[in-house]
């Protein structure tokens, strides 16, 4: 089986967009905040006006770091309807106002939106071209979105790998066509996730997700740009 290619976290600087997309992934994701009124592209916390944090990395300044917005994201991506952003807390804000800058800089054009926090999603209702994608990372939230797709059909889930198995995806598969798993960053993980039956695979491991996205065979009508 054919598996969507997702390139984690590459959408976050400009340089690995391009490159993400020049290696042919499905999709590009990129980390969305709203800080002081600003889109920023990033998946580091921000601690007060002048520092970033990132867990397992060093405290930077803001001023020693590259941090695009993202109107610079959607002008590098030029039209290409690659990228899936995920919205990122605390406030819940942050969807109005990506809603908004879709409107005005990628106005039509294909995008994923996903989010842990799917409240979130309901900014961009009715817009047809928008794919919304539900993430879960713990065992509460699966349980949760569980629940939910018992209620009714969704666009896609994104959901932590470990937390997976066959049976809880050909659940998922009732409600979703979409079922991404993360993080496969490994072939061994590459492997696992093959075996379980999901769509797609999240990854920072950019020649593997490339390897998957020039197999031969690739699924008809999965694309979530489509």
């Amino acid at each position: 089986m054919t598996l969507l290619a997702v390139a984690h976290r590459a959408g976050n600087t400009l340089p690995d967009l391009r490159a993400a997309l020049a290696a042919g992934v499905d999709l590009v994701e990129a980390d969305v905040h709203l800080y002081r009124g600003a889109l920023e592209i990033r998946h580091r916390k921000a601690l007060g006006p002048h520092l970033y944090w990132e867990r397992w990395a060093q405290v930077h300044r803001r001023r020693d770091l590259i941090v695009p917005d993202l109107r610079e994201v959607l002008a590098t991506a030029a039209g290409d309807p690659r990228l899936m952003l995920d919205l990122k807390g605390p406030s819940l804000d942050v969807a109005p106002e990506v809603a908004g800058a879709l409107r005005l800089y990628a106005p039509g054009i294909p995008v994923a939106v996903c989010t842990k926090q799917w409240a979130m999603l309901d900014a961009f209702a009715g817009q047809s071209h928008v794919r919304r994608i539900l993430s879960a990372s713990d065992p509460l939230q699966l349980a949760r979105l569980r629940a939910r797709l018992r209620r009714g059909r969704v666009d896609g889930v994104s959901i932590r790998l470990r937390l997976l198995s066959a049976a809880v995806v050909e659940e998922l598969h009732r409600a979703t066509d979409t079922v991404l798993a993360w993080p496969v960053d490994t072939p061994a993980a590459l492997a696992r996730a093959r075996s379980i039956g999901v769509t797609g695979v999240i990854s920072k491991n950019l020649p593997m997700l490339a390897g998957l996205a020039t197999e031969p065979v690739r699924r008809a009508g999965i694309e979530l740009a489509a």
